[in-house]
């Protein structure tokens, strides 16, 4: 199993616009990503294509997070999802 963490950038966390950016990422890929906040349980993890999960995650700015996935190409799967959380979408 393939593991990142990422730190949310977004001002207003993890919800509304960042959510949906992410969760269509995540939903493109033919990988099952799971998303947790750091500290969690693997077995609590969440599906990271659900906007609804991703948003009852309640991951603040600053918060980190961890994804997981397994299968072919999640390295790279999981960097661009990475990319997406470290990006602040409030800023554009």
């Amino acid at each position: 199993m393939t593991e990142r963490t990422a730190t949310i950038a977004s001002r207003v966390g993890l919800h509304a616009r960042p959510a949906a950016i992410f969760a269509e990422a995540a939903a493109e890929l033919d990988l099952e990503v799971t998303i947790a906040r750091q500290g969690e349980p693997a077995d609590e993890a969440m599906d990271a294509a659900s906007i609804l999960s991703l948003m009852s995650l309640g991951a603040a700015q600053g918060d980190v997070v961890v994804l997981r996935a397994e299968g072919t190409g999640a390295d790279e799967a999981l960097d661009k999802l990475v990319a997406i959380l470290e990006t602040d979408h409030d800023a554009e």
